[in-house]
């Protein structure tokens, strides 16, 4: 016999500086995954704009700010503009294989490049192997690391230029982190390659939506992520389609208690 599902225990971080938005503080509100359910779980919160790190959902839960909103691309509608096809085109070569989740020293290497090229002040620029290994490995949800690599004429392993630890989630691919070489390699344009990446790989096995995380409107930062188009955002009432050229952004997402 199963045991019972649990309904899981929320708990809140203390507020700290708002990566995103200067002078504003951030909180979050989280609960563990684990045991046997921790898939069914990771998933249920997935559709109430929890994202996953290591074994932890957490979610924006900010006094007087909602400016961070969760985002998914419609992957069935998802035509690639002029711009994407080009870059579709320029990184057709790539050797692309999804991994299981065991953190290499190449990808840590990458991810050192990474973080000093784009993010050199930022919260994970500390980060060591073994808080590597830890983001990839703890995880008790479905993933996997997909790799980018260059391509060889001998058909062995090519330089790796770009990783992304990704979760299956029952109704779509959810891109937990993704890191890659700059521009000055020769590969520019990689971030959005993944991001198409993995759509067309939801949608060829059948899953409807990408998860992009939060998008956070005047951060520059992450106005990459309503550039795939059809998109929708995590409102009061649910998931809509949005246009950011147009939509008023919503003003809250459900709350944790309508998982009850």
């Amino acid at each position: 016999m199963t045991a019972p599902f649990r309904f899981p225990r929320f708990f809140v971080t203390a507020p700290s500086p708002c990566p995103y938005l200067p002078g504003r503080q951030e909180r979050k509100v989280f609960t563990e995954l684990n045991g046997q359910h921790a898939g069914e779980l990771n998933d249920a919160l997935g559709r109430i704009g929890f994202r996953r790190s290591q074994s932890v959902a957490y979610r924006p839960s900010c006094a007087g700010c909602t400016a961070c909103v969760s985002v998914r691309v419609v992957n069935d509608g998802f035509t690639p503009n002029a711009s994407q096809r080009k870059l579709l085109r320029r990184h057709a070569d790539l050797q692309v294989h999804a991994c299981r989740p065991w953190a290499t020293d190449e990808q840590y290497q990458l991810l050192r490049r990474y973080l000093t090229q784009r993010h050199p002040g930022g919260g994970m620029a500390q980060m060591d192997e073994g808080d590597y290994a830890d983001m990839v490995e703890q995880s008790p949800v479905n993933s996997f690391v997909v790799e980018y690599r260059e391509p060889t004429d001998d058909g062995s392993n090519g330089r790796l230029v770009g990783a992304c630890i990704t979760d299956q989630q029952a109704d779509g691919l959810s891109m937990i982190y993704s890191f890659f070489d700059g521009d000055e390699t020769g590969r520019s344009g990689l971030g959005n390659y993944i991001i198409m990446d993995h759509i067309l790989r939801a949608r060829a096995a059948g899953l409807p939506y990408v998860y992009l995380g939060y998008w956070v409107k005047g951060s520059e930062r992450m106005a990459y992520k309503t550039r795939y188009r059809p998109i929708e955002v995590l409102g009061p009432s649910g998931w809509a389609p949005f246009d950011p050229d147009a939509d008023a952004v919503p003003a809250h997402a459900p709350r944790v208690r309508e998982l009850a």
